[in-house]
Order: C-alpha cells, then sequence, then structure tokens
C-alpha cells in the first residue's frame, strides 16, 4: 500500500525539481562535483543546493544518519517544491545473494524497528500508516533501468526489492537474517523507509538507490569503513541515470 503519489508526478512535462537526499556528505559528493548553476539555500538546519544535472534542476542535501534527520529533510524538501524525492547512498545487504557493490532499487520500504504488536499491529507498522510503502512506479522503472547499465559496466548485480529502515547499523548475522525472514527485506539502511512516509504524506514519488557497503555481518564494519566511498559512488551514477530518463 502507498500514499497518494502518482507517477504523472514524474513525468517530463512537470518541471518541479527533483530532491536528493544523502545521509552522508560522500553520499552526494559525486552529484555536488557534478552540479551545474548551484547555489545553496538555507531551510532550518538544512543547508540545500540548488542546481541543475543535466538537464534536470535538483535540490540535494544532506541529512544526517537517521529516520529522524531523514524526516525532517524529506519535510523540508516537500516544503520547498520539489516534485519527487531520491534517497541514494549505502546500505547492509540483507539478502543472502548480495555482495559488496551490489545495487539495490526499492520496490518499497518498511520502518523494522517499529514495534507495536502489543496493540495488535504487525510488526513494523506504524498505527494509521501502511506497514510498507511502495516506490513510485515511474521513478522505479527509470532507477532499474539505470542501475543495471551501471551494472553491466561494473561487474555487479542489481536486486529490486524492500528495504528495511531502523535507528540501528545491523552488523550482526542473526539479525539480517531476521530481517531478512520476518520482512522480506534485500537490504537494511537508516533513512529510506522514513522518506518514503513523508512523501506519502505529501503526495510525492519517492525512490531508494542503495549500493551494498557491507553485508550487516560480523564483519559489516570493516567493509561498510572500506568501500562505503565507492559503493556511494555507485549509488550516485545510478542516480544519474535515473534523471536523464527522466529529463
Amino acid at each position: 500500500m502507498t500514499g497518494p503519489a502518482s507517477a504523472s508526478s514524474t513525468s517530463a512535462g512537470d518541471r518541479r525539481p527533483i530532491g536528493l537526499i544523502g545521509a552522508m556528505p560522500e553520499e552526494l559528493e559525486e552529484l555536488l562535483a557534478a552540479a551545474e548553476d548551484a547555489c545553496l539555500e538555507r531551510s532550518g538546519p538544512f543547508e540545500l543546493t540548488r542546481a541543475r544535472l543535466g538537464r534536470t534542476t535538483v535540490i540535494m542535501a544532506t541529512c544526517g544518519i537517521g529516520k529522524v534527520n531523514a524526516a525532517a529533510l524529506a519535510q523540508a524538501l516537500a516544503a520547498s517544491g520539489v516534485g519527487a524525492v531520491i534517497v541514494t547512498g549505502v546500505a547492509g545487504g540483507i539478502d543472502p545473494s548480495l555482495r559488496v557493490g551490489d545495487l539495490v532499487v526499492s520496490r518499497d520500504a518498511v520502518q523494522h524497528d517499529v514495534d507495536v504488536t502489543g496493540l495488535g499491529y504487525a510488526l513494523g507498522e506504524v498505527p494509521g500508516e501502511p506497514r510498507t510503502w511502495e516506490a513510485d512506479p515511474a521513478l522505479f522503472e527509470a532507477a532499474l533501468a539505470a542501475a543495471r547499465d551501471v551494472a553491466a559496466g561494473a561487474g555487479v548485480r542489481v536486486l529490486a526489492g524492500r528495504v528495511a529502515s531502523g535507528d540501528a547499523f545491523v552488523a550482526d548475522p542473526e539479525v539480517a537474517a531476521r530481517l531478512h525472514d520476518v520482512f522480506g527485506a534485500s537490504c537494511a539502511e537508516m533513512e529510506g523507509a522514513a522518506v518514503a512516509q513523508v512523501c506519502a504524506r505529501w503526495g510525492l514519488p519517492w525512490v531508494v538507490v542503495r549500493s551494498v557497503s557491507d553485508t550487516a555481518d560480523g564483519a559489516a564494519e570493516v567493509d561498510f569503513r572500506a568501500f562505503a566511498r565507492l559503493a556511494a559512488e555507485r549509488a550516485v551514477a545510478v542516480v544519474l541515470g535515473t534523471l536523464q530518463r527522466l529529463a
């Protein structure tokens, strides 16, 4: 289930900027370097960069790590008039088939750390909200096609699946297995589903693009530090390819 977001919002006829969110500076570094006609704006605690990437006007910003930070930036971008939101960056691989460097494009997203089961709700379900939020079909298809192009050149694979978000860095194989078994999660990160929830309330199309920086196991911290920058660059390439398909 999802909110009232419409795929038509991402058509070439909609010239509103596309919002780009990264949790960490390195997740937007390459996009900022590629930007043209950039100017800075301030929205509360966030520094927003309005710029052109190819033929597309974007507003991009770093939110900081975690669901609250991500939701706050998504709200700021929605209020600034963006027509869609793309979350980019790195994630821990949860699906057993994923390897470091692989790409995940969100079909939907869930908040795995929400637990109101004591009141009869499903695990991950926010009362009054759907348990999962579906990515916008047009954004999803554009991102998936872009990811496949990047993957073909890099020798990695692409998985279309569920992003599980929570305020915890998953570095325990038992936790990773539980997220896969209970939620059918493909990857774990700390922002995407919070952005999805805000976008659903605003009726904004959204999608999450993640590159796997670790496999959410006992070696997750080592993998993350070693591969985070490379993984972020790969996710950025997918974002650029997505924007080209939407222009």
